[in-house]
């Protein structure tokens, strides 16, 4: 699949920032001349290189918007070592990305995360109040869940006998999944979080109808419980939206009326 022609007079600019462990977070600024910024967060053993993050920011430069793209630490060009749950710790990068950004006298408009970053962007927003806009791409309402599939049934007696289980996919190994990062995984309650998000906070679903990794019922489960909230379900859309990446591009469309209703000007200079 293709990926749109970048702007022409968009700016690309490879950004190094530290997060609170003094590890480097590797993220590209798309930079279109605003002062207001969206950052993209990636999912699960993935990168700020995937289509759906790069067609995100393709969209907010054809919308004349500045966005950044990073790499979670233990993944893609960032330090640190990869771990299975993390998700509180990614909040905190995430968090490290935003205080750069508002260092520099730009303010984050609006966050968005694609699958395990849908998680993401969902848990910053009930910690921290300071993003007004929320985008959640395909994520995960029940952490319990999708971890059978991954780590077979007996996933429990094997992580409390071993300590770890490794994951294989045709004889090559992935990564380890060791029991303190499942219990990480385990103890996250996205629905106790969502009921921490404040209610002037503007937050839209977007999920593939035919998602095969994270069922489309999340989605639901997401609308039903946070309050300012706007679903959109794409018909026939798997978790990628691999054939659907147009229709994804309502996302923009979403941050651009977040834009309008806070009444602020999206460009800078004269």
């Amino acid at each position: 699949m293709s990926l749109p022609a970048q702007n022409p007079s968009v700016h690309q600019q490879k950004v190094v920032i530290p997060n609170k462990h003094g590890e480097k977070l590797v993220g590209t600024l798309h930079e279109s001349g605003t002062t207001d910024i969206v950052i993209l967060c990636h999912g699960f053993r993935s990168t700020k290189e995937t289509d759906v993050i790069q067609n995100l920011a393709a969209a907010l430069e054809n919308a004349r918007i500045s966005s950044f793209r990073f790499d979670f630490s233990g993944n893609g060009e960032s330090e640190g070592s990869f771990q299975y749950g993390n998700y509180l710790r990614e909040v905190e990068d995430l968090h490290a990305v935003a205080q750069h950004f508002c260092g520099q006298k730009r303010v984050v408009r609006a966050i968005v995360g694609h699958s395990k970053g849908g998680g993401v962007v969902l848990l910053y927003a009930s910690k921290y109040h300071d993003v007004k806009t929320v985008v959640n791409c395909s994520g995960r309402y029940d952490l319990k869940s999708g971890i059978e599939e991954r780590l077979g049934k007996d996933f429990m007696e094997r992580i409390k006998k071993d300590g770890f289980i490794d994951v294989y996919k045709s004889g090559k190994f992935l990564y380890r999944v060791t029991e303190e990062s499942l219990m990480d995984r385990l103890n996250t309650n996205m629905h106790e979080a969502c009921l921490q998000i404040d209610s002037g906070c503007r937050v839209f679903t977007v999920h593939g109808s035919a998602d095969e990794i994270v069922g489309v019922e999340s989605a639901h489960e997401f609308a039903q419980i946070i309050p300012n909230h706007k679903l959109h379900i794409i018909e026939g859309a798997n978790h990628s939206f691999t054939q659907h990446q147009n229709e994804l591009a309502s996302v923009v469309d979403f941050i651009k009326e977040a834009f309008h209703q806070d009444n602020v000007p999206t460009t800078t200079g004269t």
